[in-house]
């Protein structure tokens, strides 16, 4: 399947039925009077997160999304049936802007949480509604309401834990098929990795997290060189990113550089989002050019660094349990802040104020 991160549409909810202008006639039944029904509601247009889909590849082939039009009032007091409703799925993690592509209308962030694109035009009255006591035979009925249409864009952003950053070359799909089943496409070419691929590294029975393998970046990516740096958009949501610097460079810290550089030229936010540094392919390194080697990335970085071997397996424990603990403090501040929503809903539903500490009239 083919990935697609990003695409713009067309949604369009239903024009509303129009009222009907009726009048009963039965016989032996003098002055009958209206009985023209409303017409029916226009169909509206939905939004959907579905966690079965990962990419937006279907919006390629369909950019166009037109809800039903609702079907005019008839006479007898029928009200016209509503317009057909149109879902439209989208993968977890999908952002939805508007046409302009810079103001965010909606985060998909949940299974199941579903959002209004379009709303569908109202039904006309029919001329039912319009009878009073001075105007008993009303020849008047409301036409229906337009539809709304507007167009949107899509974007993907993966719901990823950790994401693996650096130079093309780097060992990041490698180190991505080692520690899950994931069998992303590995080459001695750069820019093997054309798109995102996602990875659950399992470390215990209920330890687990979900690694992103993000395209190589070269330095320049902000204006377009290489494959650019939009994909970065799927590291934001990441507790913390993996920094994989070649070790076999002769200067590891100049590579660390122009990827951290690349990093805050796309979004500042790089700066607070938890970074560990890792020097990698250190199989194929004597024991002296290893550390002269970690001293050098060191300095550049002001952190820790840790060695690796994708290949062989070295240190690969040691940074999958580093990752983890920043996954599973950020899995606790969000299970903290779900439970203080819901508890604060609960207060307001029952007609209480928040908490006294946190109250402030």
């Amino acid at each position: 399947m083919k990935f697609l991160d990003q695409a713009k549409i067309c949604v369009r909810s239903g024009n509303g039925g129009a009222g009907s202008i009726s009048f009963r006639r039965e016989k032996y039944i003098a002055y009958g009077g209206p009985n023209g029904g409303d017409g029916g509601k226009g169909g509206d247009v939905w939004a959907l997160c579905a966690d079965d889909l990962n990419t937006l590849i279907d919006f390629r082939y369909q950019q166009h999304f037109r809800a039903g039009t609702g079907v005019h009032g008839m006479g007898r007091d029928r009200t016209g049936p509503t317009g057909t409703d149109v879902t439209i799925l989208l993968p977890l993690g999908t952002q939805i802007f508007d046409e302009s592509g810079e103001h965010l209308l909606v985060d998909m962030l949940e299974a199941g949480q579903k959002v209004l694109l379009a709303k569908g035009g109202n039904g006309g009255w029919g001329n039912t509604r319009f009878k009073t006591a001075t105007n008993q035979a009303p020849r008047r009925a409301n036409p229906g309401e337009d539809g709304e249409e507007r167009w949107i864009w899509l974007r993907l952003k993966l719901i990823a834990d950790a994401g693996l950053i650096g130079l093309p070359n780097a060992g990041k799909s490698t180190l991505l098929s080692a520690v899950s089943a994931a069998k992303p496409k590995t080459a001695d070419y750069p820019f093997t990795t054309l798109r995102p691929h996602l990875g659950v590294v399992e470390l215990g029975t209920a330890e687990r997290f979900v690694l992103a393998d993000l395209p190589g970046l070269i330095e320049g990516a902000a204006e377009g060189a290489g494959l650019g740096h939009k994909f970065l958009g799927h590291a934001e949501r990441c507790a913390a990113i993996i920094h994989l610097v070649d070790g076999s460079v002769e200067k590891p810290g100049e590579a660390y550089t122009k990827i951290r550089n690349e990093l805050i030229d796309y979004d500042e936010q790089f700066l607070q989002k938890p970074e560990i540094v890792v020097l990698n392919k250190c199989d194929a390194l004597d024991a002296a050019t290893i550390k002269r080697r970690q001293k050098q990335l060191a300095k550049a970085c002001k952190k820790d660094v840790l060695t690796l071997s994708g290949v062989s397996g070295m240190g690969v424990k040691t940074l999958m349990s580093e990752v983890y603990t920043y996954v599973s403090t950020r899995r606790a501040e969000e299970k903290q802040q779900k439970n203080l929503a819901e508890k604060v809903k609960e207060r307001k539903l029952a007609g209480l104020p928040p908490e006294t500490e946190k109250w402030q009239p």
